[in-house]
């Protein structure tokens, strides 16, 4: 994956970046395994190392198609649309147990992919996993937590709105928004998962925009 330049506009520092990093570590024994929760992307493509892979749900978070991309899904000039976990309700999703051997590296990866903006605020959260043979049983997850006061947040948008998005057709280093869209409905019911708000704008993008692609 090619990195974004730390001198792209409104990109957090290396020294920034690594200090998030290292705040979010710092609980961390160095020797237990770590899990990491995924709502969006990371369900379709963690690029992590992991040893399992568990259905899981968090309270007090919902997703929400929030945040202005202007690298992965969008441009300067044409942003797209990506997911935050933002304030209030739960949001079901997938846990990935990180062995502590490569967590490290794998989430200085991550890092690079996911917190180049500071769109996100890392939380250890609390995630109960719903695999029948642990169903109920809570771990602490690290998890993306949209910022609010990041100059990306888009809030609460209509979905008048988010379907403009879509038809625009803004595109960036990994795709549209409307792929992402598909790609997250289709993930979360690979899952055996839905998300009725998603899946109700994936029902309308394919009745409103003409060049729908899965």
């Amino acid at each position: 994956m090619n990195k974004v330049p730390f001198d792209f506009p409104g990109r957090v520092t290396a020294e920034q970046q690594a200090a998030s990093l290292h705040s979010a570590l710092a609980g961390w024994d160095g020797t237990s395994p770590v899990w990491l929760f995924g709502y969006g992307s990371l369900i379709w493509n963690p690029e992590v190392t992991y040893d399992r892979r568990i259905t899981a749900r968090v309270h007090g978070y919902h997703r929400r198609l929030c945040l202005w991309s202007r690298v992965n899904r969008g441009t300067l000039e044409c942003p797209g649309l990506v997911a935050g976990l933002d304030r209030g309700g739960s949001c079901a999703g997938v846990a990935y147990r990180l062995p502590a051997s490569t967590t490290r590296d794998e989430l200085e990866r991550l890092w690079d992919r996911e917190m180049f903006m500071g769109s996100y605020a890392p939380r250890w959260l609390e995630c109960r996993l719903s695999s029948q043979a642990e169903e109920g049983a809570l771990v602490s997850a690290l998890g993306f937590v949209v910022r609010r006061d990041a100059p990306n947040y888009a809030g609460k948008l209509s979905e008048a709105e988010i379907l403009a998005v879509f038809e625009r057709g803004s595109c960036g280093r990994f795709g549209t928004s409307l792929d992402y869209l598909i790609k997250t409905v289709t993930s979360l019911r690979e899952h055996g998962l839905s998300d009725p708000h998603l899946e109700r704008l994936a029902r309308h993008a394919e009745a409103q925009v003409p060049k729908i692609r899965s």
